[in-house]
């Protein structure tokens, strides 16, 4: 397998060069990362899409995550980050289309390796059904969307879990309806700040 090379950057955000994907996580340097959230609109609520990562996965398996999202690699720009979309869920998606979060830098430290990312963050108003979407198995093994609001009580501490609809693909690649609770816990640990900045990004937009 091709190893990959990321753009790396100083505590200001300063291109300092290119590092392996591998030694970026080792080191800790601070490098980009497209994320697109999907939302919808249904009977005058509106909804928010997460993927269900592959248990494959040698981070976060089977854990609840932004709709799609990945690294940028060294050659690429911001607008090359839709080939996650296209790749994960299968579906085109125009970039012009996307409604742009801004860049948000985060950090995680784990024990095996250093999460820094400059995270250029969007938004993507759907229109597919869930049975529109062919999901890339080997990253992402399901597909749900929750009630945005609900979203938030949970972001926020003030409920324990929400309620889901979707689906998960079997080793078949057969689409299994899902319909069910999820917990804090069953989702990706994102920091705080980074889910009350898309929050308040999205109550902007969407007026919920």
């Amino acid at each position: 397998m091709k190893e990959e090379y990321l753009k790396i950057f100083d505590e200001n955000q300063v291109h300092i060069g290119e590092e392996t994907r591998d030694e970026v996580h080792k080191k800790g340097y601070w490098h980009e990362t497209f994320h697109c959230w999907f939302v919808s609109e249904h009977e005058g609520e509106s909804y928010l899409y997460f993927q269900i990562r592959s248990k494959e996965k040698k981070d976060y398996p089977n854990l609840l995550d932004i709709t799609a999202a990945g690294h940028l690699l060294a050659h690429e720009t911001v607008m090359d980050g839709i080939r996650e979309v296209e790749e994960e869920l299968g579906v085109e998606v125009e970039f012009n289309n996307l409604l742009s979060l801004g860049v948000i830098p985060y950090s995680v430290t784990l024990p095996h390796f250093i999460d820094k990312e400059l995270a250029h963050v969007f938004v993507y108003k759907t229109q597919h059904s869930l049975k529109g979407y062919t999901l890339q198995q080997e990253e992402v093994s399901g597909l749900v969307r929750a009630k945005l609001a609900s979203v938030v009580e949970l972001w926020l501490g003030q409920t324990d879990y929400i309620d889901v609809e979707g689906f998960q693909t079997n080793q078949k690649g057969e689409k299994i309806p899902i319909n069910k609770a999820f917990y804090w816990e069953d989702f990706v640990q994102h920091k705080p700040f980074y889910y009350k900045k898309i929050i308040h990004e999205l109550h902007k937009t969407f007026h919920f």
